[in-house]
């Protein structure tokens, strides 16, 4: 067997199946785009199920990647296992209609015993099948030469992910040997058992069947091949070592770790769990904040969130007391940039992402620390037990993980409910289940359009109008060759001037006609092999395959949303330039009226940024730049400086967009020819739409004057209303304001008069309990902040005094206690405020010198009034 790195290994994969005439696919951002089955990129299959399910034909239907994945089901496990992660990399290869099951096996024995590639002991190992599939036995036994003892039928050797492409599959093992024989059950140690010593290295999935809606098996129109082989497990292998945390992805992470603790991997069990937990943790965290997540109590952004806070309570555990993570994001780019330089791209940003995250949570720690001890002091009965509920809201508020609180709750001789912690994690995940789209990961494929491999050219670059033959009409998935319904139908021609939906510009609309037929296009959308499919409704007449139309894309609407189009262009590039190169895009929307653009960015856009943003974009339309379009090979794109947009992929002839040299993307999509077509850019709004996206929203040509407009004739009805000139509108609102600041403070200090004559004698209200003064009466008060201004009139002329306050606000009570100072020894106001709440069905607390509180029983003031003098007593 070779020895090799980590990144050699990697490499050597992708060429291999590149000899074997595959294209290697980019690994995709681990953000999905335009799937919400999927909370992350979970395989390597996960970005190509347009392939599979006969979305999107391949230009090559021979694919091999190696894709960056996160998978978070079992985070719980992550560190106490010798391969269970959160990110990891799945080498695949896969083909999309061309060879099959023979091809992958051979292909899948010669990458792995032949002396040119890795070399594998062919005696060490062993393939599983499911128990009906007789072809992979016989490819097995006959064309390997594989012994039928080494051959295991598992029934459980079908995958099937619900609706879609689904078959058997054929598992490859690799016996590490009798030093990993931990004395397991003896009916578990075959490959396949459960059990250490028959280590998976490869799955091989034949898919030969369409699960149906009504869940029938039918055969695939393609048989397809999709195989999965975790790189960090191989690695493990090739380099010999027990675990995958010992492999040299890891190691310099977990090197780093020591130096920041001072304490050593592999002295002992408990503190190795933490150096696999940071490592496995700072790695998913890093790749996901480069590719656009942020920490937040939702989705994904709470999977980070929830993995930085173990990673740092694991932190903890090995003495490091501060936050830490982000001084490993570094060893991270280093170890991985060999493949994914976007870590280094972005290493400035995920390293201050993560450590205000880490910040905010220690103190949040701390916090959960006092929660708990009141959790631990309202304990009750002789069995002294943490609630479930009560350990779950630890974990889910506070990040407490549940073996923190049973290490907390043994030292303070309480048990922890963990059957009622439990039900109520699932209740949590049932929540995450429900919240996502119902949606299986796959379409069905639909045969009809898989064979239309007829070319389509699209000429809406060059013209809003042309003439084109009917090639196709397509109703409820079937061919026929007319047509003169009234329900919606698609129809393909050979040439056609609509744009089809993509890259967040919108269909185009418009007409198809003839002298026998009217059609309204209300949708344009692409074909698995390309081309686009218009979906009409036919307004006269009726529509024959064969005949020639005039095909007219609507002229305005179009010339509305070219202009939108390049001034998003000009928007994205000017994000870059005020709030920094973080600013990806995370989807778009170009439409006629307006434009909306999602970007990644943690925190709202100051006002006086969005100012900046929108002066540059303006700017630039006014230098009426050149927009140059032209195609050139991918590797040209990225020497010119070209951007590609968040999640699309790119053959290897792209479009390349260039505003003179200011903003150079790769985009499909229609743009004016020079930026003065524009006319004018405005920004409606800027917003938070999930954790760590934001939203802009903004007009141009017409639609910005228009806007403007309407914001004059507002300007200048609150001018008439105001009786002065629109030039004054600004100044004569400042004038009002400070006549209201006045009027304001004129009527606080009447009313605070009006208390204090109503408070000037407050004997009746006044009563000596032994060595104790109390005051305490019901007041008049507008609001809390003046309940406090009348508590600290009584206290400047009663320094001594415990005083009680309580009134009426909006239908709700609202108390206040001070304690002077030298008393709260003795006498705490926190403690008189706890009992006067609960008087009227309420809370309260507070220090030691002064309390608040209140609550909704407002017949019951005078109890709560009373208590003080009850609490006193028990002084006296």
């Amino acid at each position: 067997m070779k020895q090799l790195t980590t990144n050699e290994l990697r490499r050597l994969f992708l060429q291999f199946f590149e000899s074997k005439n595959h294209d290697i696919e980019p690994s995709a951002s681990l953000i999905p785009v335009n799937d919400d089955s999927l909370l992350w990129i979970n395989s390597g299959v996960a970005t190509l199920k347009k392939y599979f399910d006969g979305t999107e034909i391949p230009k090559n239907p021979r694919i091999v990647n190696s894709q960056k994945s996160i998978r978070t089901n079992d985070i719980e496990n992550v560190g106490f296992t010798a391969r269970h992660h959160t990110f990891f990399e799945m080498l695949g290869n896969f083909s999309i209609g061309n060879y099959f099951k023979k091809e992958a096996i051979l292909y899948a024995w010669e990458f792995l015993t032949s002396e040119e590639w890795l070399n594998f002991d062919e005696e060490k190992l062993f393939v599983t099948i499911h128990p009906e599939d007789e072809e992979s036995f016989k490819i097995w036994n006959e064309e390997i030469g594989l012994h039928p003892s080494k051959i295991t039928r598992i029934e459980g050797n079908f995958w099937d992910i619900g609706e879609g492409p689904c078959g058997p599959n054929s598992e490859i093992f690799y016996d590490r040997g009798e030093s990993y024989d931990f004395g397991e059950e003896r009916n578990e140690m075959y490959p396949g058992g459960e059990n250490e010593r028959y280590l998976e290295i490869w799955n091989l999935v034949f898919s030969e069947f369409n699960h149906n809606s009504d869940h029938t098996y039918t055969p695939l129109p393609n048989k397809n091949i999709d195989t999965g082989m975790g790189l960090e497990r191989l690695a493990s292998v090739i380099q010999d070592v027990p675990t995958n945390f010992d492999t040299d992805v890891f190691i310099p992470i977990i090197n780093k770790t020591e130096e920041l603790s001072g304490r050593k991997y592999g002295e002992n069990d408990i503190d190795d769990v933490a150096f696999k937990v940071i490592s496995d943790h700072i790695r998913t965290v890093a790749f996901a904040i480069g590719d656009g997540a942020l920490p937040s109590n939702e989705g994904r952004g709470y999977v980070l969130r929830r993995l930085i806070r173990r990673a740092t309570r694991f932190g903890k555990e090995l003495g490091i007391n501060k936050a830490f993570l982000s001084e490993i994001v570094p060893v991270v780019k280093e170890v991985m940039n060999d493949y994914y330089p976007e870590i280094q791209a972005s290493e400035d940003f995920i390293k201050q992402v993560i450590h205000q995250e880490e910040e905010r949570f220690l103190t949040t720690l701390d916090e959960g620390i006092k929660i708990y001890e009141e959790m631990r002091d309202n304990v009750k009965g002789t069995t002294k037990t943490l609630s479930g509920e009560d350990a779950f809201k630890l974990y889910d508020t506070f990040g407490f993980p549940i073996e923190m609180t049973v290490e907390y709750a043994a030292v303070d001789g309480i048990t922890v409910d963990i059957d009622g912690f439990n039900a109520e994690m699932e209740k949590q995940r049932e929540r995450a289940r429900s919240s996502r789209k119902d949606n299986n990961s796959m379409n069905v494929q639909s045969e009809t359009y898989t064979n239309i491999k007829d070319e389509s050219i699209f000429t809406g670059y060059e013209s809003v109008q042309s003439e084109g033959k009917l090639l196709y009409i397509i109703k409820d998935d079937q061919l026929v060759d007319t047509y003169d319904g009234n329900e919606p139908v698609e129809v393909i021609f050979d040439r056609t001037p609509f744009y089809a939906i993509s890259g967040g510009q919108v269909a185009d609309k418009g007409i198809i006609e003839n002298d026998h037929a009217l059609m309204e296009v209300v949708a344009v959308t692409k074909a698995p092999n390309g081309q686009n499919i218009h979906t009409v409704i036919l307004k006269e007449g009726s529509i024959n395959v064969h005949d020639n139309y005039s095909l007219k894309v609507d002229k305005e609407t179009r010339n509305f949303i070219i202009k939108n189009h390049t001034a998003t262009h000009l928007l994205h590039q000017a994000l870059k330039d005020v709030i920094g190169t973080h600013a990806n895009q995370a989807g778009s929307l170009v439409e006629k009226e307006r434009l909306r653009f999602d970007f990644t960015h943690i925190e709202g856009v100051k006002k006086e940024e969005l100012k900046e943003i929108e002066r540059i974009v303006n700017e630039k339309i006014y230098e009426s730049l050149n927009v140059d379009i032209s195609e050139m090979s991918i590797d040209d794109a990225k020497k010119k400086g070209a951007m590609a947009l968040f999640g699309e992929k790119y053959g290897e002839t792209v479009r390349v967009v260039d505003i003179d040299g200011y903003s150079i993307e790769l985009c499909g999509g229609i743009h004016v020819v020079n930026t003065g077509q524009i006319g004018t850019f405005k920004i409606l709004s800027e917003s938070g739409i999930g954790a760590g996206i934001r939203r802009i929203e903004a007009v141009t040509s017409k639609y910005a004057v228009e806007l403007l407009q309407r914001e004059e004739q507002t300007i200048e009805r609150i001018a008439e209303s105001l009786k002065v000139k629109k030039q004054n509108v600004e100044s004569k609102i400042a004038e009002l304001e400070e006549s209201e600041k006045a009027l304001q403070k004129e009527l606080k200090e009447l009313k605070a008069s009006l208390q204090k004559d109503a408070l000037s004698d407050l004997s009746q209200n006044t009563v000596q309990i032994g060595d104790y003064t109390v005051i305490k009466t019901e007041i008049t008060a507008g609001s809390v902040p003046e309940l406090r201004d009348t508590m600290d009139m009584i206290k400047s002329s009663h320094q001594e005094a415990i005083i009680a306050l309580a009134t009426v606000i909006d239908d709700k009570v609202s108390l206040i206690v001070s304690v002077p100072k030298s008393l709260t020894k003795e006498i705490k106001a926190g403690d008189i405020m706890k009992g006067m709440a609960e008087r009227v069905d309420g809370k309260g607390g507070g220090r030691p010198d002064q309390a608040q509180g209140g609550g909704t029983n407002v017949d019951n003031i005078n109890d709560a009034l009373q208590f003080v003098d009850e609490y006193i007593k028990n002084f006296v």
